[in-house]
């Protein structure tokens, strides 16, 4: 099993920028990657950046490319986004994920989920 903590959600005016962590723990030799996903009121939770275990591969939705920054502290086992010129349509409870499956933006294909962290964003 892995166990993910996530932090750094809030409320940020449009423009602003957050940083949200997501800490893992747990059995994480079996890991692949780690992604960020997120779920706006009334819609489907959407892929939103992946980071391989090691941290050298990446990729993004294109709603975030080029705002958002995705990273990993190997030492830690802690994931970051870095959200900037953060925009309203960005409010959603954004979720940190772990695949022990393979890297990837499929849903399908994360194994552990955190509990989720509240980003909302004003105009």
């Amino acid at each position: 099993q892995v166990q993910l903590v996530e932090s750094g959600g809030g409320l940020v005016q449009a423009g602003g920028s957050l940083r949200l962590s997501c800490a893992a723990s747990g059995r994480t030799f079996s890991a692949y990657a780690m992604a960020w996903f997120r779920q706006a009121p009334g819609k489907e939770r959407e892929f939103v950046a992946t980071i391989s275990w090691s941290g050298g591969t990446t990729a993004y939705a294109d709603s975030v490319k080029g705002r958002f920054t995705i990273s990993k502290d190997n030492a830690k086992n802690t994931m970051y986004l870095q959200m900037n010129s953060l925009k309203p349509e960005d409010t959603a409870v954004y979720y940190c994920a772990v695949s022990a499956i393979r890297w990837g933006k499929e849903e399908s294909k994360y194994n552990y989920w955190g509990q989720g962290t509240q980003v909302t964003v004003s105009s």
